[in-house]
């Protein structure tokens, strides 16, 4: 009888399969080229990144700090992905555990609203230094950027958790294909039984508020940013200020412009190729980890010393 039962209560398939980019099977091996050069480049960036920030004392100011929280969600969440994705390319293992979808689901979905909230406390960050320039180091304190960065995790934490459990609750009678890469939410509704209204409208509801909210705010920070910089008499205090908000504002465009396009495309292209919109989805996980070191590494004077003298050391 509890056997009988278990197999009752039990209706989540063992594995999902992740069927990778489907219409481009045959392609799949050679796809894992740039996508391999992409996770490899966000490592080493990333990783860079964070070894310069700790090693420099100097380094230990709060534009950096919130830099190094950046790298360290982009290390997760590209790590949360991407070796999965490439072993379904080169080996063509398309299983994956049903709890490991869902771990990897909060992973990826939790981590992607911390780093819309840190690119937030960066805008908020620059707004301070420009146009409060006398009260920055009183402002930003080091108990404040950690619970700033303690904010990002809870709000991240509490609106993702939910997730999993109310997809565990499902039947899922739709088959274990998952037609993605990855273990995303409505990728997976989809193959559930049942009454799946509550997921489809928190999911789109979580993403337009974490969508609007963020980017309402930096919206806010910027223009009272720019028309500080209008005010300054000084052309190079107004160059220099402008240089200091460049890679801040390349970061916000590699974060949300693949996904507004994504969203973009799922609106007025219904009748796209299946592989077009998982592209744009994979786009939107690899270039924002891909580019944001690079961003920060040309346009950041004191970073862009910090790794010419590595190299330089090394060559020496």
């Amino acid at each position: 009888m509890t056997i009988m039962a278990s197999k009752i209560i039990s209706t989540h398939p063992a594995v999902f399969l992740l069927m990778g980019i489907p219409g481009l099977e045959h392609l799949h091996i050679w796809i894992f080229i740039p996508f391999c050069f992409a996770y490899t480049l966000a490592l080493l960036g990333n990783c860079t990144l964070l070894f310069i920030i700790r090693a420099d004392t100097a380094l230990h100011e709060p534009m950096y700090l919130f830099l190094a929280m950046l790298a360290a969600i982009d290390l997760v969440l590209s790590s949360t992905t991407l070796p999965k994705m490439l072993s379904i390319f080169w080996f063509g293992d398309l299983e994956i555990n049903f709890y490991a979808c869902l771990v990897q689901m909060l992973f990826l979905h939790s981590f992607s609203i911390m780093e819309s909230a840190v690119l937030l406390a960066m805008a908020f960050d620059h707004y301070v230094a420009i146009c409060k320039p006398l009260h920055y180091s009183t402002v930003l304190t080091g108990p404040l950027i950690a619970r700033i960065g303690m904010a990002a995790v809870f709000r991240a934490v509490t609106l993702m958790t939910p997730l999993p459990f109310l997809l565990r609750c499902f039947h899922y009678c739709r088959g274990p294909a998952i037609v993605h890469c990855y273990c995303e939410h409505m990728a997976v509704v989809r193959l559930a039984c049942g009454d799946t209204c509550f997921n489809n409208i928190y999911g789109i509801a979580v993403a337009m508020f974490i969508v609007v909210l963020d980017l309402l705010f930096v919206v806010l920070s910027y223009i009272f940013i720019l028309q500080a910089v209008l005010q300054l008499a000084s052309h190079e205090a107004y160059h220099k200020a402008f240089g200091t908000c460049v890679s801040h504002i390349g970061a916000i465009l590699a974060f949300y412009t693949p996904a507004v396009i994504s969203s973009v495309m799922h609106q007025v292209a219904h009748r796209a190729a299946p592989h077009v919109h998982i592209l744009l989805a994979n786009l939107y996980m690899l270039f924002p980890p891909m580019v944001n070191p690079v961003i920060y590494g040309v346009k950041t004077k004191q970073i862009h010393e910090r790794v010419l003298g590595i190299f330089l050391r090394k060559n020496v």
